[in-house]
């Protein structure tokens, strides 16, 4: 790499070449006291005058060049830009060559003019010693280099040819490749030094960038020899294991400085022998990576890879975030995040590895699922956070009552419960019941006291019987059985309870079939004026004969489909059928037809309702439509923006069942209502009671101070019927009073005859 001019050098290494020529300045001092002395020997040994004033020249220019030194140390450097520098450069030069320059004078005059041998070698020699130190001090400038060799060989060559000596002749000629090495030599000298610069500071620059690089790197890097002597280590590696500073770690043993850290406690005794080891199976290809927590919640992942020397190279990483970010991510996908039980996935999982822990262990084992009775209300009452509240309640007192046994969250508000071998059946059946016990009773949440009874199903297996999903449907149909007894009652699986959850799975089977082949039938329901004068509207009511059982009670296969999901099939069939059939009947008779709670999940009930009504052509005011409070459990917002939008198109809505739930008042201000149906439990003993009839009163007061219309459901005796007309308590009857459920035909004919006579009311006991 060969500078071709000033321009093409940096600037920094310019200057250093420039500052060169400032440099060694007692050589300077010791060259001009023989500079001096040799003319003023020259002067007293031949008496010639000149070499005295030659001699004061060189101290007066000896003298200029110190004040220009001293000038350019005083001088900024950092300041200097390649033009300034190239002054300076100039300057510098010149006082050299002026030095030079005496010196070839000294030499030529002594050749041609004195004639003395001492004075010809004094000062030839003189001159051609410093001619070889030009080398020395001003390598750095070609300009120097060539200015003082020209200046000190033109003046002996001249002088020589002009002494018309043959001989001298030759050895002045022979000063010009003396001149010419001189030359080349300084240049070598230039262009060696300045490549060494040049790869010095590129190696210094690239070690900056990997010292930046390595020490501002997010991983922790260890460079050990074949011996485990540490030859790099970077910053972020004895952060991470608290080591010490880098520049103390060279040539240390790595055991002994991991060893450091186990003894300040920053990590267990074991653990620098299991790193050591570790790195040597990463290194070896036995494993890729390996993790290890520390103390402080610190989780390191190393790698390592084998260097062709014999060393190693150790990279290691903070992985403390993401290892508890997977952790939580797990926790998430094994717990239930309301209660912090296992979820079912993960209660399975902890059944299953006790098992495989215990494969020799014998004895019963228990499988209980709990279920919260009527938990809905908590929420309707007080709000899903006091309700979840009262769930995580619940949760910790299963737990610390349930003592061995595992404890997950089945769903909503059921949970699940694990017993671990007992040493036999009757101490498992006595435990299981124990805890059951004991989790009931009263509960704090928000300040309030609960009084919470939970209904239970229990199997008791052998642990060679286990299966996950048959306990389950053990457990489950237990608990059906217990919540058809009595709320908060516990009861144990029987074989007779296996026979009927195979009848009831038949029956499911045989009512999708009876759905899919239209194999429903309705009956309606008629709903008169109080006074019997007319039939103002007529509940649809699906009926269902099965083939074999004969009349399956509306309420056993109505749950069954909802339990099986098609209770939508019915509602639609149910729509489709009652409209049309409200085309048979005299104009004045509405249909009304119930909804249940998953047909309004969505939107799809708009589409239904609205396909009905066009293909029967039915007016929307003649159809009624009713939802009971358990449609608006779930998604009550979304529940009211479907019944408003139904509403808005002229169908009427109303509300079933009104008064059997905890919050039905709340309903009446927000709903878009326009018929509240008193349920027929409002009625009982409503002659003997007088506060029976006070609260039945009082509601259809508030009912109507809203603007809605009364439909009394169960209306059986003329008694009760006597006292709703005494007190205008309703506007519509429906019941046994009047008219059981008809088919559709007969709606007309019941308008027909009340017509031609005023209804007779029946007594009626019975109940549709």
């Amino acid at each position: 790499m060969k500078p071709d001019s000033p321009s093409r050098v940096p600037t920094d290494v310019y200057l250093s070449f420039v500052s060169s020529l400032s440099g060694n300045r007692m050589t300077l001092l010791a060259g001009v006291i023989v500079h001096i002395a040799t003319c003023l020997a020259i002067a007293f040994k031949t008496g010639t005058t000149l070499y005295l004033w030659l001699a004061a020249g060189f101290l007066l220019v000896f003298c200029a060049r110190m004040i220009i030194f001293r000038q350019f140390d005083r001088v900024d450097k950092q300041t200097l830009s390649h033009a300034g520098i190239e002054h300076w450069e100039r300057i510098l030069v010149a006082g050299a060559a002026c030095t030079t320059t005496l010196l070839g004078i000294c030499s030529g005059y002594a050749i041609f003019m004195v004639h003395d041998s001492f004075s010809e070698l004094a000062s030839i020699s003189v001159t051609m010693a410093t001619m070889v130190s030009v080398v020395g001090r001003n390598y750095g400038s070609r300009m120097a280099v060539d200015l003082q060799t020209f200046s000190c060989c033109l003046p002996m060559i001249i002088c020589s040819l002009m002494a018309m000596d043959f001989y001298r002749g030759i050895l002045s000629i022979f000063l010009i490749p003396f001149w010419l090495t001189t030359r080349a030599m300084a240049n070598g000298v230039r262009e060696f030094l300045y490549e060494n610069v040049i790869a010095r500071r590129e190696i210094t620059s690239i070690a900056d960038r990997f010292d930046t690089a390595l020490n501002n790197m997010p991983h922790g890097l260890v460079m050990v020899d074949a011996e485990n002597r540490i030859q790099v280590v970077n910053r972020k590696a004895c952060e991470l294991l608290k080591i010490g500073a880098p520049d103390r770690l060279k040539d240390r043993d790595l055991g002994a400085v991991l060893r450091y850290g186990a003894r300040y406690n920053f990590m267990d005794s074991s653990q620098p022998e299991l790193i050591l080891r570790q790195m040597t199976h990463v290194a070896e290809g036995k494993l890729s990576r390996m993790l290890i927590h520390f103390p402080e919640d610190l989780s390191l992942e190393f790698s390592a890879s084998r260097r062709a020397d014999g060393g190693a190279v150790l990279i290691f990483e903070d992985v403390s975030s993401r290892v508890k970010a997977e952790q939580k991510i797990l926790h998430m996908v094994r717990y239930d995040a309301l209660t912090g039980l296992p979820n079912r996935e993960y209660f399975s999982h902890l059944v299953q590895d006790y098992l495989n822990k215990h494969p020799k262990k014998r004895g019963p084992l228990g499988f209980m699922v709990l279920d919260i009775d009527e938990f809905k209300h908590v929420n309707d009452m007080r709000g899903h956070i006091t309700g979840d509240r009262l769930l995580c309640a619940i949760a910790n007192r299963i737990e610390e009552r349930s003592r061995k046994a595992i404890v997950g969250r089945l769903m909503g508000d059921q949970f699940i419960l694990f017993f671990p071998h007992a040493k036999d059946a009757e101490a498992m059946d006595a435990e299981i019941r124990r805890v059951h016990a004991e989790i009931q009773g009263n509960y704090e949440a928000d300040d309030v006291t609960f009084l919470v009874s939970l209904s239970a199903g229990f199997a008791i297996l052998e642990s060679d019987a286990f299966a996950m999903d048959e306990w389950s449907i053990k457990a489950d149909l237990a608990l059906f059985e217990s919540k058809s007894k009595e709320r908060g009652g516990i009861s144990g699986f029987e074989r007779e309870m296996d026979g009927r959850y195979i009848e009831k799975q038949k029956l499911k089977a045989d009512l999708r079939d009876a759905v899919a082949a239209g194999g429903l039938n309705i009956a309606y329901q008629p709903m008169f004026k109080a006074d019997g004068s007319r039939i103002e509207c007529a509940e649809a009511l699906a009926r269902w004969v099965h083939p074999e059982k004969g009349a399956i009670p509306p309420d056993v296969f109505i749950r069954l489909a909802e339990d099986m999901g098609i209770i939508s099939d019915i509602t639609r069939f149910i729509l489709m059928k009652a409209c049309m059939d409200c085309m048979t009947w005299p104009d004045h008779i509405a249909v009304s037809v119930n909804l249940s709670a998953r047909d309004l999940r969505d939107n799809d009930i708009l589409a239904v309702v609205s396909q009905a009504l066009k293909n029967s052509g039915l007016s929307p005011d003649r159809l009624h439509l009713e939802i009971t409070e358990s449609c608006l459990i779930d998604e009550p917002a979304a529940v009211r923006a479907i019944l408003a939008e139904l509403r808005n198109s002229g169908i009427t809505i109303a509300i079933d069942d009104f008064g059997t739930g905890f919050s039905s008042l709340s309903y009446l201000d927000t709903l878009p209502l326009d018929i509240i149906k008193i349920d027929r439990s409002f009625l009982r003993n409503i002659v003997e009671d007088g506060r029976r009839l006070k609260l039945l009163r009082g509601t259809v007061n508030l009912a109507r101070e809203l603007g809605l219309k009364i439909v009394t459901e169960g209306v059986e005796t003329t008694e009760q019927l006597a006292l709703l007309n005494k007190y205008r308590a309703t506007d519509l009857v429906q019941g046994y009073v009047f008219s059981p459920p008809v088919p559709s035909q007969n709606i007309a004919l019941l308008q027909e005859a009340i017509g031609r006579r005023t209804p007779v009311p029946r007594r009626r006991n019975n109940v549709a």
